[in-house]
């Protein structure tokens, strides 16, 4: 009995131990937010970078990697995704990325995170170590009910790749209030606003007048619920007599009180403009989703100080008659403009390609180093969470890629991947179908 349970208190000290201490040796460090380190050491401790410089030691029992010839970079951020919510989205019982109802900011998605959906080990191989997920995206008009509009589809979460629990992969479980602005509507290619087409059948039939009127009602709608939680707010805050609580406006005092933003789903210019004014009437903090027309009104945005999360780039043009290049050359335009940005893929099965997205818009006027900073730096202070992800620096996460060259080029690959100091494996579906297969007489 007394070995039975001196096994069981080892066996739960273990699991329950600190990261184990790793020395990276020799490295070449990109921190992003300073000037390359050639052959310097980075001391990973207790999940996050307890160092970084050319004479760190190696503390006794540390293990001790070298990357002697090898790049080390912050891991990356996908600031738009359904990771951990959706799996087949052919499969209805595999979706859990939205609820019925018009407004639902009591919602969380953190909760319904599947730590174990296939997803997460073939972005991690790829160098996605956090990534921002949202209920009712609307890539197949999650919860929406045949068409019912929904104006506030809940709580998006800022996770980690890698973790036994959602838990556990939680940075900030309630990163963003996901708000789905009006539309008047005109066809889209997926994604959020071809879902919003089919919330207002006013806008695909009846006129541009009825279109028009219909769209106006439901800001109002919109307008109208955020008074009645800021009325909400005051009451609660006066505890008057007979106040009762309630869930839906308990969870929309943070976003009225700044501590959580909005992401506004929001595609042409003239809605981008309402939602501005929106935002600005309510006085909350805003950002903006995968817009389609971001450019026209970069000056408005730079001038409110509103971030944009470009949706994916290597994509068709918007219109018939625009431009091909028009979802290349945007990161760079919106940047030239002084609008601050990040990337979201925004469908999980181009997670994957994130790099990617950010190499095409470099090739198209976005400079590198900046292109860098969209997937890192970038989308780290549009979520808040600055200081703890998106570059190399003492005391932050150990969220880190070291791979063999730019990790933006195709042909890099990935030596190892450590998300909160863990050593994470590079293993995912496809790879151990390709060791299966390679086997076969």
């Amino acid at each position: 009995m007394k070995v039975t349970g001196l096994l069981i208190a080892c066996a739960l000290a273990a699991f329950g131990a600190d990261n184990t201490v790793t020395l990276l040796r020799n490295a070449d460090v990109y921190p992003v937010t300073s000037p390359e380190m050639k052959g310097v050491n980075v001391l990973i401790e207790n999940g996050k970078i307890a160092g970084i410089g050319a004479k760190i030691a190696a503390p006794k029992g540390a293990r001790v990697i070298d990357a002697k010839g090898l790049r080390v970079y912050p891991g990356m951020i996908d600031s738009g995704t359904e990771l951990g919510l959706s799996e087949i989205p052919a499969e209805r019982v595999t979706v859990d990325t939205g609820e019925l109802g018009e407004f639902m900011p009591q919602l969380r998605a953190i909760v319904a995170v599947n730590p174990d959906s296939e997803h997460f080990p073939v972005v991690r191989v790829n160098g996605i170590t956090s990534a921002m997920t949202f209920p009712s995206s609307g890539t197949r008009g999650g919860g929406r009910g045949g068409g019912q509009a929904q104006y506030i589809a809940g709580q998006a979460a800022l996770i980690h790749t890698e973790g036994w629990t959602w838990e556990e992969m939680a940075i900030d479980r309630s990163a963003a209030m996901h708000v789905i602005f009006p539309s008047v509507g005109r066809g889209g290619r997926g994604g959020f606003d071809s879902a919003m087409t089919e919330m207002f059948p006013g806008a695909a039939g009846g006129g541009f007048t009825l279109a028009r009127r219909t769209y106006m009602q439901q800001v109002d709608r919109l307008s109208e619920f955020f008074d009645r939680a800021r009325q909400y707010q005051k009451e609660r805050a006066a505890k008057l007599p007979g106040f009762k609580p309630d869930l839906k406006l308990e969870a929309m005092i943070p976003v009225l009180e700044g501590r959580m933003p909005v992401a506004v789903a929001a595609n042409r210019a003239d809605v981008i403009r309402d939602a501005i004014a929106f935002a600005d009437r309510q006085h909350v903090r805003m950002v903006l989703l995968q817009p389609r027309e971001a450019v026209k009104v970069a000056s408005e945005l730079k001038a409110k100080n509103i971030p944009v999360i470009v949706g994916r780039v290597m994509a068709l043009p918007d219109e018939e008659d625009a431009p091909y290049d028009q979802k290349f050359t945007e990161p760079g335009e919106l940047y030239k403009a002084g609008v601050k940005i990040a990337f979201g893929t925004f469908t999980n099965e181009f997670v994957r390609d994130l790099p990617y997205q950010a190499a095409m818009a470099v090739a198209y006027g976005l400079p590198y180093e900046e292109a860098l900073k969209c997937v890192t730096i970038n989308a780290a202070e549009i979520w808040g969470h600055g200081a703890e992800i998106g570059s190399i620096e003492k005391g932050k996460f150990a969220d880190l890629m070291v791979t063999d060259g730019d990790p933006l080029e195709i042909q890099t690959q990935m030596k190892y991947l450590f998300i909160k100091g863990d050593n994470v494996p590079l293993e995912n579906k496809q790879t151990r179908l390709y060791e299966r297969y390679k086997q076969r007489q």
